[in-house]
């Protein structure tokens, strides 16, 4: 009976001893704090202009102005700046039209292809109701409009520009330098066109289709008084 009661004691002791032991949790060694920051964020690539992959181009123009005066009544040029003016009970810019009085600069015509005009302006203060740049549907399908893209200055919150239809694009434009930019992708069937203020996009419209064109600069008055436009750095792109 003692050898069975060692017997038992010996079987107990051999299961006692492959009891597995406990683990410990495992604990891996803390990583160096720079390991624990974000990597860097890559360097921001700056916004393209709105020249890039364009070739500024040389240009031609031609000029409207009241039919009865000389041209150095409503226009003149110092240090790099075209100023044009125009008074709402002035002529028309030819006998027996029925259009409003004004003092522009002309481009040449197209048809297609990728143009863009560029000038820094200068609206003077209480100019109301004036277009001073647009681009000109000058042939187009009957019912069409003649206007593709036109900005004007309204007296307004200091001068509004707006597009024709009264989208508001710019206030407090009076009496200070900014840069207009419009590019028109011209294409046989409808295109577009993109308004630039200091090298941000403010609109984009559909060209209202095919048509021969040109842009324009300068003081188309639509409102009563006296409206002057300055232009400066005046440039023409094409791609």
């Amino acid at each position: 009976m003692g050898a069975a009661g060692l017997s038992r004691d010996s079987h107990v002791g051999v299961g006692l001893s492959h009891r597995p032991t406990p683990k410990r949790p495992v604990r891996c060694p803390a990583a160096p704090r720079s390991h624990c920051r974000p990597p860097p964020s890559p360097p921001r690539t700056p916004p393209a202009s709105p020249t890039d992959g364009w070739r500024k181009t040389s240009f031609t123009y031609s000029w409207q102005k009241p039919w009865n005066l000389d041209l150095g009544d409503r226009h003149g040029y110092s240090g790099g700046v075209d100023r044009m003016w125009v008074y709402a009970t002035d002529e028309l810019f030819q006998e027996g039209s029925s259009t409003d009085p004004r003092t522009e600069m002309c481009w040449v015509d197209y048809t297609t292809g990728d143009r863009m005009w560029d000038a820094d302006v200068y609206l003077q203060s209480g100019t109301d109701g004036a277009s001073f740049v647009q681009t000109l549907r000058s042939v187009h399908p009957s019912g069409t409009p003649a206007t593709g893209i036109m900005l004007n200055i309204c007296k307004t919150s200091g001068g509004t520009v707006r597009r024709y239809d009264g989208t508001v694009l710019k206030t407090g434009a009076y009496d200070t330098w900014f840069n207009v930019k419009i590019a028109h992708e011209a294409r046989s069937g409808t295109g577009t066109g993109r308004v630039y203020f200091d090298d941000s996009l403010v609109l984009t419209v559909d060209d209202r289709g095919p048509a021969t064109r040109y842009f324009k600069k300068g003081v188309y008055n639509h409102g009563s008084g006296r409206a002057e436009a300055r232009f400066r750095n005046i440039q023409y792109w094409t791609r």
